[in-house]
């Protein structure tokens, strides 16, 4: 019998075609205009091969090995569900008892399930936080040193996350966009917590036929769609901070900086206008001093700056321009650009983060509340940001500086982890890998055999969205959906919250986390919650039976356009920004304050250190690891649509015809990637549409190490092998993946398998014990 369920994942929304216990097929949500292809491969990651079948155990911790190089290359014990249970119990009961709740980091990072009852991050830190505290961590990979940065100079992160200046009044508006790190269409097709209308490529199309004049200042030529018809400037990666500095220095000699707004809306001209004229230090930031940073002409950077002057004008740039060494610059002079302009807060102009970086930015909706799972209080106070998760594990007692205050990084005994995986979040794997020795006992729920699952101590085995009931909500979306479990648990799988109250109840607080509640009542109360909220703004919702009964909630578009900061640029004196002056801070007394040396007051030019522009490194190319079009993150690797877009196997690589003929190199060939962090294999993409010097690499293949020819080597194509782990800055600490620089040559000996998406070594069990259900 086939049935079709509602279902919904972070990449959209969907029906599930079930046939007795497998699904066998997607089709996208009826009322999304522009569903993405990643959804086909949602049958074959639920029931692959990689699937964790049961508990296990890492053999050498079952011997009493808690730390040491093994994990990774351990094979894994099965367990029973009653065995795990306990394992888990009596571990987090002696590391309390004898290092302390700091001792516990509770390292769910990642995005897990578009559900908002089985999120794992939340269940996790519940689970943790009723037990006695964690560690935790904040800011993001995605733009954590921007939403470090953003609350000090703009007093908000809603350029960055949202509500955006939406698209209906940019079209109607400006006449000019620049687009630093252009406006990809994949990341447009991915929305935190699932998505029931991708409305972001009909509004940019809406905006190309309104004849919006759109420029992509980006290393690659395909970060604008065709039908945008975008004038590609090919910036050099590191060299936007000073292009931009250039602009603004063109703008103010050509005394076309809107002195009006910089008066009664920022603080800080003085001091930022002296710098980018040289008169603080004797080096003016004219467009000839940029072009040999940037690689951009000078005569380009000043007609761009003129025309964004007397030009209706939206700045954006995309969360990926600040992962990399002084991330904080681009976007901090940017605003500053945005400034200068006066277009702040004007109708469809200003300053926006995140176009181009996720579906649902500028999309109109009504500021509604999500559904969610209330937060539980952590006693545990210390955190760190999570690009630093390296440092915590390898340098405990070691101080760490972080926006302002300076935190003693804890000795961290034993990790949890679950609904996600720093094996492809983060920076320099065999670095983390080494980290990842160090703790007594690493307990990690997962459904597949990631590289995580790989590196714990004991694995929980969890079941996928489809396994399961929940609901989808997102703050960017119109849409909230109910998730109609299809199948049932594959193996012995199970939610995080079941396990958890098992764990829980070992523990002695089984009722304070399950408030008494199974799932049916948990939906029920979370969506009770969420009714009530929406009423007090006015907004009325059917009751959960008629909700679950027909799949989903919508809300109307609101009619009115939105440009953000308009109330603020109307009366800078009446609704004033919740920064230390009320007005936008080209210069920051607080950051100044920090005395850090690499972030003073202001937007300033400090070059990377590893980047193009030094001339000195044995490593000729920029690497950019770039969000992929196949999967989301790691998600999907073992899926159709990512397996289709591999070359022999490996993740494609970009490269400029005139790198490859220096090289010998031709499309298609399997080639080496490496520098000193490491090395990995990759199938090599020629095209003219990648800037020469610059090759470029998805994230997301799972990291597969062998040893070959005696050296460790991705066999996959993972390139955070070759990324460096350091912060932004002191100031944001976020990841810098993409100052990067590597050296390729073609693969010459036998072509390695790769394994990853097939189960570790296993050993037969060391207990007789029958797993619970059988």
């Amino acid at each position: 019998m086939t049935e079709i369920k509602p279902h919904a994942a972070h990449w959209g929304y969907f029906d599930a075609v079930v046939e007795g216990d497998r699904v066998t097929a997607v089709r996208p949500f009826a009322r999304d205009p522009f569903p993405g292809t990643l959804i086909q491969s949602i049958p074959d990651v639920v029931h692959a091969p990689s699937r964790v079948d049961r508990p296990y155990a890492r053999q050498g911790w079952l011997r009493g090995e808690r730390r040491g190089a093994t994990r990774g290359t351990d094979p894994f014990v099965p367990l029973s569900w009653d065995e795990a249970t306990r394992l888990v119990a009596e571990e987090t009961r002696r590391v309390r008892a004898e290092h302390g709740d700091d001792a516990i980091l509770g390292g769910s990072y990642g995005w897990s399930s578009a559900g908002r009852f089985h999120h794992a991050r939340s269940q996790l830190h519940r689970f943790l936080g009723l037990g006695g505290g964690y560690v935790s961590q904040v800011t993001n990979y995605s733009f954590g040193a921007g939403m470090t940065l953003m609350p000090h100079i703009l007093g908000t992160n809603d350029p960055v996350t949202g509500p955006a200046t939406d698209w209906a009044s940019i079209t109607r508006h400006a006449r000019l966009m620049l687009c630093f790190g252009g406006l990809p269409l994949k990341n447009g097709l991915v929305t935190a917590g699932g998505a029931g209308a991708h409305e972001y490529v009909p509004l940019m199309q809406k905006a190309a036929a309104a004849g919006l004049r759109f420029v992509n200042l980006s290393p690659f030529r395909g970060d604008c769609a065709a039908f945008l018809d975008a004038e590609w400037v090919p910036v050099r990666p590191g060299g936007d901070t000073a292009m931009i500095l250039a602009m603004i220095q063109a703008i103010a000699a050509a005394g076309l900086e809107d002195r009006g707004f910089l008066e009664r809306g920022a603080v800080g001209w003085d001091r930022l206008r002296a710098y980018v004229m040289g008169e603080a230090d004797g080096v003016a930031k004219t467009p000839e001093w940029a072009e040999p940073l940037c690689d951009v002409p000078a005569g380009t950077i000043r007609a761009l700056a003129l025309s964004a002057a007397r030009t209706p004008t939206m700045l954006t740039a995309t969360w990926s321009i600040q992962r990399a060494e002084h991330g904080e610059q681009p976007w901090w002079a940017l605003v500053a650009l945005a400034a200068v302009l006066g277009n702040i807060g004007k109708p469809g102009q200003g300053i926006a983060f995140g176009y181009g970086s996720i579906n649902g930015m500028g999309t109109p909706r009504q500021e509604l509340p999500s559904v969610n799972l209330p937060a539980t209080r952590n006693p545990v106070t210390t955190s760190i940001p999570v690009a630093r998760v390296t440092e915590l594990l390898e340098s405990p007692g070691s101080i760490l500086s972080y926006n302002g205050r300076d935190t003693v990084l804890p000795d961290i005994r034993m990790v949890y982890w679950c609904g996600g995986n720093p094996f492809h979040h983060h920076q320099d794997l065999n670095r983390l890998a080494r980290a990842f020795s160090r703790p007594e006992t690493i307990v990690v729920s997962e459904p597949w055999w990631t590289s995580l699952a790989r590196h714990a101590d004991i694995v929980l085995p969890a079941t996928t969205t489809l396994e399961r009931n929940d609901i989808a909500s997102s703050s960017r979306d119109r849409f909230v959906r109910a998730m109609h479990k299809a199948v049932p648990a594959q193996g012995l799988a199970r939610n995080d919250h079941d396990a958890f109250a098992d764990i829980a109840d070992a523990l002695g607080y089984r009722e304070r986390f399950t408030e008494q509640r199974n799932e049916e009542a948990w939906l029920r109360s979370l969506y009770d919650r969420w009714r009530r909220a929406c009423g007090s703004f006015g907004v009325e919702v059917p009751d959960f039976d008629r909700f679950w009964a027909e799949g989903h909630v919508e809300f109307e578009a609101p009619r009115e356009e939105f440009t953000n900061f308009a109330d603020f640029a109307q009366d800078p004196a009446a609704a004033p920004l919740a920064t230390p002056s009320g007005k936008v801070e080209l210069f920051s007394e607080t950051i100044a304050g920090f005395g850090y040396a690499e972030t003073p007051g202001h937007a300033v030019w400090t070059a990377p250190r590893e980047w193009l522009g030094g001339g000195t490194s044995r490593y000729p190319l920029h690497l950019l690891s770039y969000q992929p079009a196949t999967r989301l993150h790691g998600q999907l690797d073992p899926g159709r649509v990512a397996q289709a877009d591999k070359i022999q196997g490996r993740e494609p690589i970009r490269m400029n015809p005139a790198d490859a003929a220096a090289r010998g190199l031709e499309d298609g060939q399997i080639v080496r990637v490496h520098n000193d962090r490491g090395a990995c294999l990759g199938g090599l993409v020629v095209t003219e549409d990648i800037r020469p010097g610059v090759v470029a690499m998805a994230t997301g293949a799972w990291w597969d190490p062998q040893v070959v020819n005696g050296e460790p080597l991705c066999v996959h194509g993972n390139p955070n092998v070759l990324t460096q782990d350091v912060g932004t800055s002191r100031l944001g600490q976020g990841c810098a993946a993409q100052s990067c620089l590597v050296e390729v040559a073609a693969w010459t000996g036998p072509l390695p398998e790769v394994t990853v998406h097939r189960p570790p070594p296993m050993v037969p069990s060391q207990s007789q014990a029958a797993p619970a259900g059988e």
